[in-house]
Protein backbone atom coordinates (compact mmCIF):
# COMPACT_ATOMS: atom_id res chain seq x y z
CA UNK A 1 0.00 0.00 0.00
CA UNK A 2 2.80 2.34 0.93
CA UNK A 3 4.74 1.48 -2.24
CA UNK A 4 1.69 2.17 -4.43
CA UNK A 5 1.01 5.62 -3.01
CA UNK A 6 4.67 6.77 -3.09
CA UNK A 7 4.83 7.37 -6.91
CA UNK A 8 1.52 9.28 -6.86
CA UNK A 9 2.82 11.57 -4.08
CA UNK A 10 5.97 12.25 -6.11
CA UNK A 11 3.85 13.10 -9.15
CA UNK A 12 1.73 15.51 -7.10
CA UNK A 13 4.83 17.21 -5.74
CA UNK A 14 6.41 17.56 -9.18
CA UNK A 15 3.12 18.90 -10.61
CA UNK A 16 2.80 21.43 -7.77
CA UNK A 17 6.35 22.65 -8.47
CA UNK A 18 5.42 23.26 -12.12
CA UNK A 19 2.14 25.00 -11.28
CA UNK A 20 4.01 27.56 -9.16
CA UNK A 21 5.89 28.67 -12.30
CA UNK A 22 2.59 29.20 -14.15
CA UNK A 23 1.29 31.93 -11.82
CA UNK A 24 3.57 34.75 -13.11
CA UNK A 25 2.54 34.11 -16.74
CA UNK A 26 -0.57 36.40 -16.76
CA UNK A 27 1.45 39.23 -15.20
CA UNK A 28 4.28 38.68 -17.73
CA UNK A 29 1.79 38.76 -20.62
CA UNK A 30 0.28 42.06 -19.38
CA UNK A 31 3.77 43.51 -18.79
CA UNK A 32 4.84 42.48 -22.28
CA UNK A 33 1.73 43.94 -23.92
CA UNK A 34 1.67 47.28 -22.11
CA UNK A 35 5.36 47.92 -21.31
CA UNK A 36 7.79 45.94 -23.47
CA UNK A 37 5.81 46.08 -26.72
CA UNK A 38 5.33 49.91 -26.67
CA UNK A 39 9.06 50.40 -25.97
CA UNK A 40 10.10 48.11 -28.83
CA UNK A 41 7.44 49.58 -31.15
CA UNK A 42 8.54 53.17 -30.40
CA UNK A 43 12.14 52.22 -31.10
CA UNK A 44 11.24 50.63 -34.44
CA UNK A 45 8.89 53.50 -35.47
CA UNK A 46 11.69 56.01 -34.91
CA UNK A 47 13.51 54.61 -37.97
CA UNK A 48 10.57 55.10 -40.36
CA UNK A 49 8.73 58.02 -41.89
CA UNK A 50 4.96 58.21 -41.42
CA UNK A 51 2.16 59.62 -43.52
CA UNK A 52 -0.49 60.11 -40.87
CA UNK A 53 -0.90 56.68 -39.28
CA UNK A 54 0.57 54.85 -42.26
CA UNK A 55 4.19 53.73 -41.97
CA UNK A 56 6.32 54.74 -44.93
CA UNK A 57 9.91 54.14 -45.95
CA UNK A 58 12.84 53.28 -43.72
CA UNK A 59 14.82 56.49 -43.07
CA UNK A 60 17.43 55.30 -40.58
CA UNK A 61 18.51 58.05 -38.19
CA UNK A 62 16.86 60.86 -40.17
CA UNK A 63 14.13 61.40 -37.55
CA UNK A 64 16.79 61.89 -34.86
CA UNK A 65 18.71 64.33 -37.08
CA UNK A 66 15.51 66.28 -37.77
CA UNK A 67 14.60 66.34 -34.08
CA UNK A 68 17.93 67.88 -33.03
CA UNK A 69 18.93 70.04 -36.00
CA UNK A 70 15.87 71.26 -37.93
CA UNK A 71 13.53 74.03 -36.83
CA UNK A 72 11.20 74.33 -35.05
CA UNK A 73 11.95 70.90 -33.60
CA UNK A 74 15.50 71.59 -32.37
CA UNK A 75 14.65 74.75 -30.42
CA UNK A 76 11.48 73.17 -29.00
CA UNK A 77 13.43 70.11 -27.84
CA UNK A 78 16.09 72.06 -25.95
CA UNK A 79 13.51 74.46 -24.54
CA UNK A 80 11.49 71.52 -23.18
CA UNK A 81 14.65 69.79 -21.90
CA UNK A 82 15.62 72.96 -19.98
CA UNK A 83 12.17 73.06 -18.36
CA UNK A 84 12.51 69.41 -17.29
CA UNK A 85 15.83 70.30 -15.67
CA UNK A 86 14.26 73.22 -13.79
CA UNK A 87 11.41 70.89 -12.78
CA UNK A 88 13.90 68.43 -11.26
CA UNK A 89 16.01 71.03 -9.42
CA UNK A 90 13.05 72.81 -7.81
CA UNK A 91 11.41 69.53 -6.79
CA UNK A 92 14.65 68.27 -5.24
CA UNK A 93 15.15 71.47 -3.25
CA UNK A 94 11.57 72.42 -2.34
CA UNK A 95 9.58 69.18 -2.29
CA UNK A 96 12.24 66.81 -0.99
CA UNK A 97 13.69 69.44 1.37
CA UNK A 98 10.31 70.10 2.96
CA UNK A 99 9.46 66.39 2.99
CA UNK A 100 12.71 65.66 4.86
CA UNK A 101 12.00 68.39 7.42
CA UNK A 102 8.37 67.33 7.94
CA UNK A 103 9.35 63.66 8.24
CA UNK A 104 11.90 64.60 10.91
CA UNK A 105 9.23 66.50 12.86
CA UNK A 106 6.83 63.54 12.69
CA UNK A 107 9.66 61.18 13.67
CA UNK A 108 10.23 63.28 16.80
CA UNK A 109 6.57 62.60 17.70
CA UNK A 110 5.49 66.16 18.36
CA UNK A 111 1.86 66.80 19.28
CA UNK A 112 -0.42 66.11 16.31
CA UNK A 113 2.23 64.27 14.31
CA UNK A 114 -0.16 61.45 13.34
CA UNK A 115 -2.66 64.00 12.01
CA UNK A 116 0.06 65.73 9.99
CA UNK A 117 1.19 62.40 8.52
CA UNK A 118 -2.30 61.80 7.11
CA UNK A 119 -2.77 65.45 6.07
CA UNK A 120 0.47 65.58 4.10
CA UNK A 121 -0.36 62.39 2.18
CA UNK A 122 -4.01 63.32 1.51
CA UNK A 123 -3.37 65.23 -1.79
CA UNK A 124 -1.69 62.11 -3.19
CA UNK A 125 -5.03 60.29 -3.02
CA UNK A 126 -6.49 62.68 -5.62
CA UNK A 127 -6.14 62.23 -9.37
CA UNK A 128 -3.47 64.41 -11.02
CA UNK A 129 -6.09 65.72 -13.47
CA UNK A 130 -8.40 66.70 -10.58
CA UNK A 131 -5.49 68.46 -8.85
CA UNK A 132 -4.68 70.33 -12.06
CA UNK A 133 -8.22 71.61 -12.61
CA UNK A 134 -8.59 72.46 -8.90
CA UNK A 135 -5.44 74.62 -8.87
CA UNK A 136 -6.38 76.17 -12.20
CA UNK A 137 -9.52 77.50 -10.50
CA UNK A 138 -7.57 78.63 -7.41
CA UNK A 139 -5.07 80.52 -9.60
CA UNK A 140 -7.66 82.10 -11.91
CA UNK A 141 -6.73 85.81 -12.30
CA UNK A 142 -10.35 87.04 -12.03
CA UNK A 143 -12.01 85.00 -9.29
CA UNK A 144 -9.26 82.65 -8.06
CA UNK A 145 -8.65 82.27 -4.34
CA UNK A 146 -5.03 83.45 -4.52
CA UNK A 147 -5.76 86.83 -6.13
CA UNK A 148 -8.89 87.37 -4.02
CA UNK A 149 -6.88 86.70 -0.86
CA UNK A 150 -4.13 89.10 -1.97
CA UNK A 151 -6.79 91.77 -2.59
CA UNK A 152 -8.27 91.25 0.89
CA UNK A 153 -4.79 91.66 2.40
CA UNK A 154 -4.17 94.87 0.47
CA UNK A 155 -1.48 93.31 -1.72
CA UNK A 156 -3.02 94.12 -5.11
CA UNK A 157 0.45 94.80 -6.52
CA UNK A 158 1.24 91.08 -6.20
CA UNK A 159 -1.84 89.98 -8.15
CA UNK A 160 -1.15 88.51 -11.56
CA UNK A 161 -2.25 85.96 -14.11
CA UNK A 162 -0.19 83.19 -12.50
CA UNK A 163 -0.66 80.72 -15.34
CA UNK A 164 -0.74 83.38 -18.06
CA UNK A 165 2.63 84.94 -17.28
CA UNK A 166 5.61 83.15 -18.88
CA UNK A 167 7.78 84.19 -15.92
CA UNK A 168 5.60 82.46 -13.32
CA UNK A 169 3.65 79.70 -15.10
CA UNK A 170 6.29 76.95 -14.92
CA UNK A 171 7.29 77.77 -11.33
CA UNK A 172 3.65 77.73 -10.21
CA UNK A 173 3.01 74.32 -11.85
CA UNK A 174 6.14 72.87 -10.24
CA UNK A 175 5.07 74.18 -6.81
CA UNK A 176 1.61 72.64 -7.31
CA UNK A 177 3.32 69.34 -8.11
CA UNK A 178 5.42 69.73 -4.94
CA UNK A 179 2.19 70.18 -2.92
CA UNK A 180 0.77 67.09 -4.60
CA UNK A 181 3.82 64.85 -4.13
CA UNK A 182 5.22 65.94 -0.77
CA UNK A 183 3.26 63.28 1.16
CA UNK A 184 5.02 60.45 -0.65
CA UNK A 185 8.39 61.98 0.18
CA UNK A 186 7.39 62.30 3.83
CA UNK A 187 6.59 58.58 3.98
CA UNK A 188 9.90 57.58 2.34
CA UNK A 189 11.97 59.78 4.66
CA UNK A 190 9.94 58.76 7.71
CA UNK A 191 10.65 55.11 6.93
CA UNK A 192 14.34 56.01 6.72
CA UNK A 193 14.30 57.78 10.08
CA UNK A 194 12.47 54.89 11.72
CA UNK A 195 15.09 52.47 10.36
CA UNK A 196 17.90 54.20 12.25
CA UNK A 197 19.06 52.23 15.28
CA UNK A 198 17.90 53.74 18.58
CA UNK A 199 21.13 52.49 20.22
CA UNK A 200 23.16 54.59 17.78
CA UNK A 201 21.11 57.71 18.55
CA UNK A 202 21.44 57.10 22.29
CA UNK A 203 25.22 56.67 21.96
CA UNK A 204 25.44 59.97 20.04
CA UNK A 205 23.45 61.71 22.80
CA UNK A 206 25.81 60.35 25.44
CA UNK A 207 28.72 61.78 23.42
CA UNK A 208 27.07 65.22 23.60
CA UNK A 209 25.46 65.43 20.16
CA UNK A 210 22.17 67.34 20.09
CA UNK A 211 20.17 69.81 18.02
CA UNK A 212 21.60 70.72 14.63
CA UNK A 213 24.79 68.78 15.32
CA UNK A 214 22.76 65.59 15.83
CA UNK A 215 20.83 66.23 12.61
CA UNK A 216 23.87 67.03 10.43
CA UNK A 217 26.39 64.55 11.89
CA UNK A 218 24.18 61.56 12.72
CA UNK A 219 20.80 61.64 11.01
CA UNK A 220 21.82 63.12 7.64
CA UNK A 221 24.60 60.61 6.80
CA UNK A 222 22.36 57.70 7.79
CA UNK A 223 19.54 59.09 5.62
CA UNK A 224 21.62 59.21 2.43
CA UNK A 225 20.09 55.96 1.01
CA UNK A 226 16.57 57.40 1.45
CA UNK A 227 17.67 60.73 -0.03
CA UNK A 228 19.13 58.98 -3.07
CA UNK A 229 15.99 56.87 -3.53
CA UNK A 230 13.88 60.03 -3.53
CA UNK A 231 16.40 61.64 -5.87
CA UNK A 232 16.01 58.83 -8.41
CA UNK A 233 12.19 58.84 -8.16
CA UNK A 234 12.08 62.64 -8.42
CA UNK A 235 14.37 62.58 -11.47
CA UNK A 236 12.19 60.04 -13.27
CA UNK A 237 8.99 61.91 -12.38
CA UNK A 238 10.44 65.28 -13.42
CA UNK A 239 11.50 64.08 -16.86
CA UNK A 240 8.15 62.32 -17.40
CA UNK A 241 6.09 65.35 -16.30
CA UNK A 242 2.93 65.50 -18.41
CA UNK A 243 -0.46 65.08 -16.70
CA UNK A 244 -0.39 68.17 -14.47
CA UNK A 245 0.91 70.43 -17.24
CA UNK A 246 -1.66 69.06 -19.67
CA UNK A 247 -4.48 69.61 -17.17
CA UNK A 248 -3.44 73.17 -16.34
CA UNK A 249 -1.98 74.47 -19.63
CA UNK A 250 -3.00 72.06 -22.39
CA UNK A 251 -0.75 70.39 -24.97
CA UNK A 252 0.91 73.59 -26.25
CA UNK A 253 2.87 74.35 -23.09
CA UNK A 254 1.23 77.77 -22.80
CA UNK A 255 1.99 80.59 -22.57
CA UNK A 256 4.45 80.68 -25.48
CA UNK A 257 5.88 77.21 -24.69
CA UNK A 258 7.03 78.46 -21.26
CA UNK A 259 5.65 75.30 -19.58
CA UNK A 260 6.65 72.89 -22.33
CA UNK A 261 8.35 69.63 -21.28
CA UNK A 262 9.68 66.68 -23.26
CA UNK A 263 6.58 64.57 -22.56
CA UNK A 264 4.24 67.40 -23.65
CA UNK A 265 6.38 67.97 -26.75
CA UNK A 266 6.18 64.24 -27.53
CA UNK A 267 2.39 64.38 -27.26
CA UNK A 268 2.26 67.24 -29.76
CA UNK A 269 4.62 65.53 -32.16
CA UNK A 270 2.82 62.20 -32.17
CA UNK A 271 -0.83 63.15 -31.60
CA UNK A 272 -1.32 66.93 -31.56
CA UNK A 273 -0.18 69.96 -33.54
CA UNK A 274 3.56 70.58 -33.33
CA UNK A 275 3.74 73.25 -36.01
CA UNK A 276 1.52 75.97 -37.37
CA UNK A 277 0.29 73.58 -40.06
CA UNK A 278 -0.94 71.20 -37.36
CA UNK A 279 1.01 68.27 -38.83
CA UNK A 280 2.00 65.30 -36.70
CA UNK A 281 4.77 62.76 -37.06
CA UNK A 282 4.73 59.44 -35.26
CA UNK A 283 8.30 58.86 -36.46
CA UNK A 284 9.58 62.08 -34.84
CA UNK A 285 7.53 61.41 -31.72
CA UNK A 286 8.97 57.92 -31.45
CA UNK A 287 12.49 59.32 -31.88
CA UNK A 288 11.85 61.75 -29.03
CA UNK A 289 10.39 58.97 -26.85
CA UNK A 290 13.45 56.80 -27.56
CA UNK A 291 15.84 59.62 -26.61
CA UNK A 292 13.90 60.34 -23.42
CA UNK A 293 13.82 56.66 -22.46
CA UNK A 294 17.57 56.24 -23.05
CA UNK A 295 18.40 59.43 -21.13
CA UNK A 296 16.30 58.40 -18.09
CA UNK A 297 17.67 54.83 -18.24
CA UNK A 298 21.32 55.95 -18.33
CA UNK A 299 20.96 58.58 -15.60
CA UNK A 300 18.95 56.24 -13.36
CA UNK A 301 21.56 53.49 -13.82
CA UNK A 302 24.30 55.92 -12.76
CA UNK A 303 22.27 56.99 -9.70
CA UNK A 304 21.66 53.37 -8.70
CA UNK A 305 25.33 52.48 -9.14
CA UNK A 306 26.26 55.42 -6.90
CA UNK A 307 23.67 54.26 -4.38
CA UNK A 308 25.04 50.71 -4.30
CA UNK A 309 28.58 52.04 -3.93
CA UNK A 310 27.49 54.20 -1.01
CA UNK A 311 25.76 51.24 0.67
CA UNK A 312 28.97 49.18 0.38
CA UNK A 313 31.03 52.01 1.91
CA UNK A 314 28.57 52.33 4.80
Amino acid sequence: MTNATAPSKKKKRSWSKWTIHLFPIPALIIYGMFVLYPIIAALSYSFFEFNGMNRGNFVGLQNFVTLFTKEPYGSMFWNAFKHNGVYFIIQMVVMNGLAFFLAFIIYKRIRGSEFFKAAFFLPRVLSVIVVGFLWKLILNPNYGTVNVLLEKLGLESLQRAWLGDPDTALIVIILVNCWFGIGFGVLIFLAGFQGISSELIEAARLDGAKGFKMLSRIYLPLMIPSIMIMGVLTFIQSFEAFELIYAMQGSMGEPYYSTDTLAVFFYRLAFGSSTASGSTSIGLGSALATCLFCFILICTSVFLRMMNKKDVEM
